[in-house]
């Protein structure tokens, strides 16, 4: 009588021996010499069982490690109608996908709610160490009872469920991948890099999800999320939550004049700084653009000539003493209503620090002394906070009214961060308003532009794009349906699935 085909985990792979007679499998396998044996990815576990259940063929599956959970759910917050359509969807899509949503609109609930849908051993993967005792603080109470534990920041735990970054995660993938059923990616669009993407790779669970205000990367790769864990299944954007789920907000654009001082010499550089891209044939307006640039500076003589007119140029619209101005005027009308300040550079967030009495953070923060600030900022004691790109992403900044980004990055996810930081409900009446302070004729008004979605033509240099002042985040042109309505998905949306619904 001949062994049955049995389905065993190795270091992030599936071993099927004796081979099944069945095919459908053979397209995930590679033939491996040194076991000869056949070599499955551990993402395709799934894949291939549903394939040998569908053939009718007998195996014995010791792959799997991962356990059902009792989950003792206290669930207090009712969900809003956008969060049991995400539900819903990625349900209705194999447990399984990417459910894009704004900065304050709850993607935690809805992680929470899809752990109570699927009681299964869970691995959630976050960017940060702060990211992470948020979760593990949000868990606690969510799930009394149920062991969690922490990989990351000098924790290893091994638990049923367990947070861990992206960094650990990946380290210790090849002995986590076959212990847990369900994987949830917080800001997921860190997951498609070569380092970190091993996590899902590895993984067995079959069962994933992502979660992303920003899911869309500079380099495309966040096409690979579909491999990794699904296709995207529920989008929505500040402005389709704005007045329910979120603040009502607006977007203000206030451009500053140089002085004549300032303009000429900035126009000398910049002019300066081109004629060394046009000899490289370099353009900014290219994905890599800036990356040439630093890459040739390093080579020869006239590319640092080149780059340190870039930097002056740069200071010169990040300093000028306009904006310190309008910024001053904008905090005197707003008083005393919670203000956010956003910089791209620390020694400006000093700057301000310093001229305005005003509390900061930037990565140089020590940890106790942020915590210190963040508390004074949430109970009121601290109306105005100044940062860098230290607060775009991974850190629980308590809701404000007001954000000013007084200079910033093209880029689009950075620019969304920033107004999901003033979208989180408070007061009844609450108005949120971004400002964007940007400097008028220079490459400033084509970085707002390229980061509020108006891409200007791929020139070699560039005239500033046309400013118009929008009130909408991006939308990007993706093929999703909208056809349901987000309140006639909550209304027929099925209670938590009991555990013996679940294939897996």
């Amino acid at each position: 009588m001949s062994r049955l085909p049995t389905l065993t985990y190795d270091r992030g792979t599936l071993l099927l021996h004796p081979p099944a007679r069945s095919r459908g499998w053979m397209e995930y396998a590679t033939w491996d010499d040194r076991v000869e044996k056949f070599r499955i990815q551990g993402i395709n576990y799934r894949e291939v069982v549903e394939s040998l259940q569908q053939e009718n063929t007998d195996f014995i599956d010791q792959a799997k490690a991962f356990q059902s959970l009792e989950l003792n759910s206290q669930l207090q917050l009712e969900p809003y109608p956008h969060q049991s359509a995400a539900l819903l969807a990625w349900k209705q899509s194999g447990r399984q996908g990417v459910v894009v949503l704004p900065t304050g609109a709850g993607k935690t609930l809805v992680a929470q709610l899809a752990m109570a849908a699927t009681p299964r051993s869970t691995l959630i993967v976050v960017p940060t160490i702060d990211l992470m005792h948020q979760w593990y603080a949000q868990l606690l109470t969510a799930f009394p009872g149920t062991e969690i534990g922490l990989l990351g920041g000098g924790s290893r735990d091994r638990t049923p469920i367990l947070i861990a970054t992206y960094d650990s995660a990946a380290i210790q993938i090849e002995s986590l991948g076959d212990l847990y059923g369900l994987l949830i990616f917080d800001e997921c669009h860190h997951l498609p890099t070569d380092f970190y993407r091993v996590v899902a790779e590895y993984s067995i669970a079959p069962y994933r999800l992502g979660l992303s205000a920003t899911p869309e990367r500079s380099d495309g790769k966040h096409e690979d999320l579909g491999i990794l864990i699904g296709k995207e299944v529920h989008r929505q954007t500040a402005a389709d939550l704005a007045g329910s789920a979120l603040a009502p907000y607006r977007v203000e654009q206030i451009k500053v004049k140089l002085s004549p001082e300032e303009l000429n010499r900035y126009h000398e550089l910049i002019q300066e700084r081109d004629r060394f891209l046009r000899s490289q044939k370099i353009s900014f307006g290219s994905i890599d653009g800036w990356q040439k640039f630093v890459r040739a500076s390093c080579r020869s003589t006239e590319g640092r000539r080149a780059m340190l007119p870039h930097r002056e140029a740069k200071e010169i619209t990040l300093s000028t003493n306009g904006k310190l101005r309008i910024l001053a005027e904008i905090l005197a009308r707003h008083y005393p209503e919670s203000t956010l300040i956003f910089t791209s550079d620390n020694a400006t967030v000093y700057r301000i620090a310093q001229t305005l009495l005003i509390p900061a953070i930037t990565h140089h923060t020590p940890v106790k002394e942020r915590h210190e600030i963040l508390t004074h900022f949430r109970d009121g004691t601290y109306k105005t906070l100044v940062a860098s790109q230290v607060l775009n992403e991974g850190v629980d900044v308590p809701a404000a009214s007001i954000a000013v980004i007084l200079s910033g990055t093209a880029s689009p996810r950075e620019y969304i961060q920033r107004l999901g930081r003033i979208l989180r409900k408070g007061k009844a009446d609450k108005q949120a308003i971004l400002y964007e302070v940007i400097s008028e004729g220079t490459s400033e008004e084509r970085t707002s532009a390229r980061r509020r979605g108006e891409m200007p033509e791929d020139n070699l240099v560039q005239s500033p794009a046309p400013v118009k002042v929008i009130q909408l985040p991006l939308k990007y042109d993706l093929n999703i349906d909208r056809s349901r309505k987000v309140a006639e998905a909550d209304a027929d949306s099925p209670p938590s699935d009991p555990d013996g619904s679940l294939k897996y």
